[in-house]
């Protein structure tokens, strides 16, 4: 197996007698579940836990009521409520005001990336609900936007970030970003790692819109720093429909740039820092790298786009509720429906038998890449972020594409089959991708298998992993990934509303199933 090594979990000096999340996810405790698989139990005792919330475990309790498998039953137990469990790091409020602050880790690494708690806090979204109270997940919520304004009015470019100084937590070294390019406001106090990718900032208005619609709280969004970190989001984006030449030949100046000393080709990018090139005329936004944090081989990165533009119109929505915000507004509203149209023209190219099909990425001259990656945003999870219907005929065709041998990183096994990706390399298939099959699935058989297999290959240790190997279910990545874990949680959830029936078999193995 490969495990985090890179990162000691910090412990809050209250959680001193709690033993290392990081060690405990790695062994068996029980009880047990009992089924075939024996899965073990894996949340830390309540006093350990980095934030309890009555509401969480009372959903917990119920949809569990209506799960029949020992081992699925297990499983969605342990996975659920990790994030709140262990990666809860730090919460409070910046010096001197009520502006609550949340600091939340992606499990191994101590540090925040705006994707991962984003998402983290997105597995949550069917039991938000409005409230006042610190202890509530409304306020969790709202420490997570406010956090990540602060961070993009840092630098808007950067994906990952250190913990806030009111938090009184010691940064992380991060000896792989030592070489990378010097930015103006990068330190490491502040910035963990400076990976420009579209999907962070789509991240921070998804995060903004799910507590928006949820608790329709408009009068938080004109505090603080939210429409100061909008206008800098904008104007990253409006920056990166630069293309690499000007309409005279000139070679363009770019506001980012990114090169390290590494032996990953997918850990910089080409042409000193630039990235390979991006052609005028598109309206497509570029980003450097991919959610996996892999660098972009065209930067014409179709799902992100996607999920930008699905968020920018929704975010909108916030900024006009708010008042004397119109015109930024309106600014959101038209680069999402150009989005949309360059998405459209760009971004579907013919796929063969297959029909037209989605690029995952393009250039814009006539570069395309034909595949995915099983972070989100992805190609597979384009309805689940709603930027289309699951039933989109080259959605469809772009699926069934996806889910073959001609997606070179979906990885086929007797272990896992799913998609997985350059970050961990052939072979290694990512559960995230099977749950996000099964969230855009209304198969049932195709639900059951993916399932089964998800049940059936977490080592017996009850966790849902980062990727694992095809052939050998011992051999996998990351005992402690967070938002996967909510994401499973999130998925069973969306089970119990809509196929119910499904949560009532058994996923034992064999004949039984």
């Amino acid at each position: 197996m490969k495990i985090a090594t890179r990162l000691l979990f910090y412990v809050p000096a209250a959680f001193a007698a709690c033993p290392d999340y990081l060690d405990y996810a790695l062994l068996p405790h029980g009880p047990f579940s009992g089924g075939r698989y024996n899965l073990s139990y894996m949340r830390p005792e309540p006093a350990c836990r980095t934030f309890n919330s009555s509401t969480l475990e009372t959903t917990i309790q119920r949809v569990s009521r209506n799960i029949s498998d020992p081992d699925l039953k297990r499983l969605f137990l342990n996975a659920y409520p990790n994030t709140l469990d262990t990666a809860i790091a730090w919460k409070g409020y910046a010096s001197g005001t009520d502006e609550e602050l949340t600091f939340v880790i992606t499990g191994d690494i101590n540090a925040m990336w705006l994707r991962d708690s984003a998402n983290q806090m997105q597995s949550y979204l069917p039991v938000l609900q409005a409230s006042d109270s610190p202890d509530s997940l409304a306020s969790l919520y709202r420490g997570v936007i406010n956090l990540q304004a602060r961070y993009l009015m840092v630098d808007p470019y950067c994906n990952s970030f250190q913990p806030p100084v009111e938090s009184q937590i010691s940064p992380s070294p991060n000896p792989s970003a030592s070489d990378d390019t010097v930015r103006p406001n990068y330190t490491n106090t502040s910035v963990f790692e400076c990976k420009y990718e579209l999907d962070s900032l789509a991240a921070f208005l998804e995060v903004s819109t799910n507590y928006y619609n949820a608790t329709q709280d408009a009068t938080f969004f004109r505090k603080y720093q939210w429409v100061a970190a909008i206008e800098s989001v904008m104007a990253v984006a409006e920056n990166m429909t630069v293309p690499s030449y000007d309409s005279s030949g000139n070679v363009s100046e770019l506001s980012y740039s990114f090169t390290r000393l590494t032996t990953r080709s997918s850990e910089t990018t080409e042409n000193d820092g630039l990235g390979n090139p991006f052609n005028n005329g598109t309206g497509l936004v570029r980003s450097f790298f991919r959610p996996s944090d892999d660098s972009t081989i065209f930067q014409g990165f179709i799902p992100a786009n996607m999920m930008f533009s699905r968020y920018l119109e929704s975010a909108s929505d916030i900024m006009y509720a708010i008042g004397d915000q119109d015109t930024l507004a309106s600014r959101m509203c038209n680069m999402a429906a150009t989005l949309r149209t360059a998405i459209t023209k760009f971004g579907v190219v013919s796929g063969g038998p297959y029909g037209d099909i989605y690029a995952f990425e393009v250039d814009g001259y006539m570069g395309q890449n034909i595949m995915d990656d099983a972070n989100i945003p992805s190609l597979l999870a384009a309805p689940f972020f709603g930027y289309l219907d699951v039933n989109d005929p080259v959605y469809q065709n772009t699926r069934q594409l996806l889910l073959s041998a001609n997606n070179p990183y979906f990885m086929r096994g007797p272990v896992l089959s799913a998609i997985g990706g350059a970050h961990d390399g052939p072979g290694f298939a990512w559960p995230m991708a099977s749950i996000v099959r099964i969230l855009t699935s209304n198969d049932e058989a195709e639900i059951t298998q993916q399932l089964q297999e998800i049940v059936s290959s977490t080592d017996g240790l009850g966790l849902i992993h980062e990727s694992i190997s095809t052939f050998n279910g011992s051999d996998w990545t990351r005992q402690w990934f967070s938002w996967a874990n909510g994401l499973f949680g999130q998925m069973i959830l969306d089970l119990n509303d809509r196929k119910p029936e499904i949560l009532q078999q058994s996923f034992q193995g064999g004949e039984d199933s």
